[in-house]
């Protein structure tokens, strides 16, 4: 049975039992993760594995999707250093990339041949509606999670609107959508959770004034 360590907001969740099941967990979820990977991972690590809960999955996604490199990859090492350090960092990043690695190499020996065939272009796209279903049911089971969002469900609607029409329709540049859009919801977020923290820090009068 896994181990258990209380959330931030009281729940028990599970840790993993150790390199080893770390390693594992990640090789499965890497194998499953054609296209779109954020529901295989949000299905692993919140609901079956339940290392962490729906709003902490939502603010390591957003952290792991901002920093260089696959999104994925940058989740695993993130909570691998977290349950294990540096080792646990690493683990996580042969889990992720030693059977895929291998599973690629593979096909694409094989399709090298076929690649240019009306079935293979045919299956691909297939793949590719697929891979949208997956993305957007995805992100219709993490709304919920928006509902205790220190900004609000309605301020994170709107960033997420704007971001959509700056990529999808403007064609801005990803980093300046990135640097704006992201740095002001941060400083947004700052500013609410430094008002937070002063309003609950404030003392409490003990008498009233004549």
């Amino acid at each position: 049975m896994s181990n258990t360590t209380p959330s931030t907001n009281g729940e028990a969740l599970n840790q993993p039992r150790s390199h080893h099941d770390l390693f594992w967990t990640f090789s499965r979820l890497a194998l499953q993760g054609f296209g779109g990977v954020v529901a295989i991972v949000q299905r692993e690590l919140v609901d079956r594995k339940q290392w962490l809960t729906p709003q902490a999955f939502v603010d390591d996604w957003s952290v792991a999707q901002v920093m260089p490199g696959p999104n994925v990859v940058n989740l695993s090492m993130m909570l691998g250093g977290r349950f294990f350090g540096w080792t646990g960092a690493l683990v996580a990043l042969a889990g992720m990339l030693t059977f895929p690695t291998i599973v690629v190499l593979v096909l694409a020996a094989l399709v090298a041949n076929v690649a240019g065939h009306d079935l293979a272009i045919g299956a691909m796209r297939g793949f590719s509606a697929v891979s949208a279903g997956l993305i957007a049911g995805a992100a219709i089971r993490l709304l919920p999670a928006l509902k205790g969002h220190i900004l609000g469900w309605r301020i994170c609607a709107l960033l997420a609107i704007t971001t959509f029409v700056c990529i999808a329709v403007l064609r801005l540049p990803l980093l300046w959508v990135l640097v704006v859009v992201g740095g002001s919801s941060f400083a947004l977020a700052w500013w609410r959770l430094l008002r937070q923290a002063t309003a609950l820090n404030k003392p409490v009068p003990t008498e009233v004034d004549p």
